[in-house]
């Protein structure tokens, strides 16, 4: 179980490192995104310095537990306000999109539990 929670930890570090990057380096698909979605440019750096702590926090959490468990749960709180973005902006195709990035966070922590 243990080389499961690592794996995935990484995964969800990976795909939440990835996202944050793209953000604050303002990607022209993402930029796009998030003005369809109405995101105020000045939230834009600190929701992609948010993402990428929460990649480090992960990484971390594998030999610090706690500091690995409020990364997620930090993780899944920011995924879940991007989901609840996309709705409110009405691009209901886009929901599964931060779904994604949330599903790996979501079982690290819960492999971490069983662990």
């Amino acid at each position: 179980m243990r080389i499961a929670h690592v794996v995935v930890t990484l995964v969800a570090a990976a795909l939440a490192g990835f996202s944050g990057t793209v953000l604050l380096m303002r990607a022209e698909w993402i930029v796009k995104a998030l003005t369809d979605y109405r995101v105020p440019r000045a939230w834009w750096t600190p929701l992609g310095v948010a993402k990428a702590a929460g990649a480090v926090g992960l990484v971390v959490g594998l030999a610090v537990p706690v500091v690995g468990v409020l990364a997620g749960v930090g993780l899944l709180l920011y995924f879940t306000g991007a989901a609840v973005t996309v709705a409110r902006a009405r691009w209901y195709a886009h929901i599964p999109f931060p779904l994604v990035y949330a599903a790996p966070v979501a079982g690290a922590l819960v492999l971490g539990v069983l662990s």
